[in-house]
C-alpha cells in the first residue's frame, strides 16, 4: 500500500503540473483499490491482511499533498475496518482537502458474489448517512463506488443530496468496460450525467490480465457534463492515464435553475414506484451476523432471486 500511496502522490504532482498553464487542477481523483486490492475469499482474510482503520499514513499524506496544492483528492478506495462494527471490513473511499478528511464513503453496493466486504446498509442500526456529499469551495461533490452505478438510485439520492459533482471511483474490467460492443462504462457515465443534471468525473483501473487476473481493466477515465457530453476520455486499455477538463459549477447551477424540460430531479413521482416500498436485498435467511464469504454471497442470490419470481 505505501508503494502505490507513493505512485499516487507522484501522479498528483504530474496532473498540477502538466495543467498549470492551461487550467488550475482542484479535484483529483483516483480509481478503486488504488491502494490494495480485495483478492481475498472471505471478510476474515481481510482483516487479517489488508484492512486498515481511517484516518491511516496514507489519508494523511495526501491530505499533506492536498494542502500543498490546495486540491481535493478522491482517494482510491481502500479495505477499513472500524471498531464499532467488529468482523466487518468496509470498501472505502475519502475525499480529502487541505482541511483534512471531509468525509468518506463506504460501498452500498458491493459487487457480489466475489466482494466480500460489507455494505453499511446491510448493518442493523447503522446511523451514518449512505450517501454522504462534501459542500467545499468548488462544488457539492458526492461519491460512489463501481459496481453502485449500476443501480441509478444511489446516483438519485446523491443528487438529491445536493450533489453536483458525481465521483465514480471504479475497477470496471472487460468485458463491461470503456470498449464496444458493450461499453457500459461509457453508457452509465452519461446517462448518469444526463438523469441527475451533474457533472460525472470518473476514473478507472487500466490493468493487464497478467497482473491481475483472472480480469482485465480497460481504464478510460472519462469527464461527462451534465448532458452527457465527454469532456475528456483516456484511450482505453492497460496502462496509466491522466485526464484534465474543466468543471463549470456556475453553469451547472445555472441549468438546473432555469430549465423546464428535462430537469427529472424536479419531475421525480416518488410514489409510482413501489419496488422501492418492499426489501429486497439481502434476503433474511439464516444467521445475519456469519462471516461473508464468497459461499455466503452466492446463498444469499439465489434467496433474493426466489423472491422475485
Amino acid at each position: 500500500m505505501r508503494a502505490n500511496t507513493d505512485r499516487m502522490l507522484s501522479m498528483i504532482d504530474s496532473a498540477v503540473a502538466g495543467a498549470a498553464p492551461f487550467l488550475p487542477v482542484r479535484l483529483v481523483v483516483f480509481p478503486e483499490f488504488a491502494h490494495s486490492a480485495p483478492v481475498f475469499e472471505t471478510a476474515q482474510e481481510l482483516l487479517e491482511k489488508l484492512a486498515i482503520q481511517i484516518p491511516n499514513e496514507h489519508t494523511e499524506r495526501l491530505e499533506l499533498r492536498a494542502r500543498e496544492h490546495d486540491i481535493y483528492i478522491q482517494s482510491g478506495s481502500m479495505l477499513e475496518l472500524d471498531p464499532k462494527w467488529p468482523g466487518h471490513v468496509f470498501n472505502t473511499t475519502c475525499l480529502i482537502g487541505p482541511e483534512g478528511i471531509l468525509g468518506k464513503y463506504r460501498k452500498v453496493n458491493t459487487w457480489i458474489p466475489y466482494e466480500v466486504n460489507t455494505s453499511p446498509h446491510d448493518l442493523e442500526d447503522y446511523g451514518e448517512p449512505l450517501f454522504p456529499v462534501a459542500d467545499t469551495p468548488i462544488g457539492r461533490i458526492g461519491c460512489a463506488i463501481c459496481y453502485d452505478w449500476l443501480f441509478p438510485e444511489a446516483m438519485r439520492q446523491l443528487a438529491a443530496n445536493g450533489a453536483e459533482v458525481l465521483v465514480r471511483v471504479s475497477a470496471y474490467m472487460d468485458p463491461w468496460g470503456a470498449t464496444e460492443p458493450m461499453a457500459w462504462w461509457t453508457v452509465i457515465n452519461r446517462a448518469r450525467a444526463i438523469e441527475n443534471i451533474a457533472y460525472v468525473v470518473a476514473a478507472n483501473q487500466g490493468a493487464s490480465l497478467k497482473h491481475y487476473p483472472p480480469y482485465s481493466w480497460p481504464g478510460g477515465s472519462q469527464v461527462v457534463d451534465y448532458d452527457g457530453r465527454l469532456l475528456a476520455e483516456a484511450s482505453p486499455g492497460p496502462g496509466e492515464r491522466i485526464v484534465v477538463a474543466p468543471i463549470d459549477i456556475s453553469a451547472l447551477r445555472h441549468e438546473r435553475a432555469s430549465r423546464r424540460g428535462h430537469h427529472m430531479l424536479a419531475h421525480l413521482r416518488t410514489e409510482a414506484y413501489p419496488v422501492y416500498q418492499r426489501h429486497q436485498y439481502p434476503p433474511k435467511i439464516g444467521n445475519q451476523s456469519a462471516q461473508i464469504s464468497y459461499e455466503r454471497n452466492n446463498q444469499l442470490i439465489d434467496e433474493a432471486k426466489r423472491d422475485l419470481s
